[in-house]
């Protein structure tokens, strides 16, 4: 069978959320080991989703669980003090600790959860921007994949999706000659909603198309092929976050 269906951004991060939730390896490390997430929008369906597979969800405040956001131009909100990032080990989630707590300790076997902002899928890479004079939560990130195999995934929607390869772009950024904002391609592997719809269901899926208006903005159609008993799993799960509420800071 195939099927045609529309996911909107914040569809796109709770499937993807539902995704990782479902990894063998992210079971593992919740169960007997650390599971680290970085503060970020797509972080927080992923926060929400492992908080409530260990029945932690209380305190948890999606609002305050970013650092860098991009809004559109004049709009007005009400900063919220952030709530730093979500330390989950042996099953518990210890409130109050950040990536740079947690990062130190970290070793093989343990997972790491990091948004990105653009993501090459051809490539399989994803990268991130940097507003700051020093790499930011990306710094402890790094330290810990390369220096001890720690395990790195990035959830990120096909809405960031670029073509370029991302060095050619962190190197353009990241010139003597330019301005504005840096440029970070990440190691790890990308987990994006294509990536879910084949964990949940074993359904192949490929985008089809995109954008939208009133709220649809950055989303996709997507096209999805399998089974009559996949295609019957991706209905369901598609039933499940397609009135996914959009990100509000207030």
């Amino acid at each position: 069978m195939i099927i045609q269906f529309y996911l909107a951004p914040a569809a796109g991060k709770r499937l993807i959320a539902k995704g990782v939730a479902q990894l063998d390896s992210v079971k593992a490390a919740l169960r007997s080991g650390t599971v680290l997430i970085i503060g970020g929008t797509t972080n927080a369906a992923v926060a929400e989703e492992l908080l409530a597979s260990i029945g932690e969800t209380e305190g948890f405040d999606r609002k305050g669980f970013f650092r860098g956001i991009t809004v559109p131009k004049g709009y007005k909100y009400t900063p919220r003090e952030s709530i730093g990032d979500v330390v989950i080990k042996d099953g518990k989630w210890m409130r109050g600790m950040t990536v740079y707590d947690a990062c130190a300790d970290l070793r093989k076997g343990d997972i790491v959860f990091k948004g990105a902002n653009a993501v090459n899928l051809e490539d399989d890479q994803a990268g991130v921007l940097l507003g700051s004079d020093n790499i930011g939560t990306a710094g402890p990130v790094l330290t810990a994949v390369y220096g001890r195999r720690v395990s790195l995934i990035v959830p990120v929607g096909v809405e960031k999706r670029v073509t370029a390869p991302l060095k050619d772009l962190s190197d353009m950024c990241n010139s003597p000659d330019a301005s504005g904002l840096k440029f970070l391609p990440l190691p790890g592997d990308i987990f994006t909603e294509l990536h879910a719809i084949e964990t949940l269901t074993g359904a192949y899926a490929e985008i089809l198309g995109g954008g939208g208006i009133c709220g649809a903005e950055g989303g996709c159609y997507f096209l999805a092929e399998g089974t009559d008993d996949q295609i019957e799993k991706l209905r369901a799960v598609i039933s499940e976050v397609e009135t996914e509420q959009s990100f509000i800071l207030d």
